[in-house]
């Protein structure tokens, strides 16, 4: 997550599924896996959804406050912290590579303070959204790429290892996936061979694929005892007209 993408269309799809879940019950703890904004491309801007009925119909009160944060220029997730949005607990902190040297020119920090970095940022994690039924995960990209291993773009990415932790204490993982050039089965089977580790027991998953205007996925690993509650939770909302754009796979 960026700063910059603050209200777009994945904002307005991935809350009002939180907020879904939070109907039926469960506690929500969100990271949004937050790093420095970037401004090699355009991504962000996709908030014409703000200016359409059949969106607002998914849910009204949220569709409100993200066109007052967007309408507002308050492009940032502080703003999205709030109990009209959402009723959770949030961990905001950027996990941040970016280093200066001496001239001040911005550059990676070297791969083991990284690693030290992101461990530390990580446990601090833990320790805020500990106790929470569901707990989301936003990285930019989804889940991590062997490319992606180690580099200095890996704060973009969601490690295994980190959804299995939120899952170890007891909370039910979701976690956003980008759409590249891949199907639909490439995000499924990646889906499918998470469930299967070891420090995983007894999850099942679910997935979910929001079709409009830029394509996204969710993808739920699911603790034994939210499982009804969850897919039911599930069904309800694809009952909606969030069923004009989710669909389950």
């Amino acid at each position: 997550m960026q700063n910059r993408y603050t209200g777009d269309i994945g904002d307005y799809s991935k809350l009002g599924l939180l907020r879904a879940l939070q109907s039926a019950g469960f506690s929500i703890g969100l990271n949004w896996y937050l790093t420095p904004d970037e401004t090699h491309n355009s991504d962000g801007r996709h908030v014409d959804y703000l200016k359409q009925e059949k969106y607002r119909a998914c849910d009204p009160g949220l569709w409100l406050g993200l066109k007052a944060i967007v309408d507002g220029d308050n492009r940032e997730v502080r703003y999205m912290e709030n109990d009209d949005i959402l009723q959770a607990t949030f961990f905001s902190d950027c996990l941040d590579f970016s280093d200066d040297d001496v001239s001040g020119k911005r550059k990676c920090k070297p791969k083991a303070e990284r690693t030290a970095l992101r461990v530390d940022w990580f446990r601090r994690s833990l320790a805020r959204l500990a106790a929470k039924d569901i707990v989301c995960v936003d990285p930019d990209n989804g889940l991590v790429v062997p490319s992606a291993k180690g580099s200095p773009k890996e704060n973009k990415y969601v490690l295994p290892e980190e959804l299995a932790s939120y899952y170890a204490q007891g909370s039910t993982v979701v976690y956003y996936q980008h759409k590249a050039r891949r199907k639909d089965p490439f995000y499924t089977d990646q889906l499918k061979a998470l469930l299967r580790r070891e420090d995983l027991p007894g999850a099942s998953g679910l997935a979910l694929k929001f079709e409009k205007v830029s394509q996204r996925y969710y993808m739920l690993i699911i603790q034994p005892q939210h499982r009804e509650m969850v897919e039911k939770s599930v069904k309800n909302m694809l009952s909606t007209p969030w069923g004009d754009h989710f669909r389950q796979l």
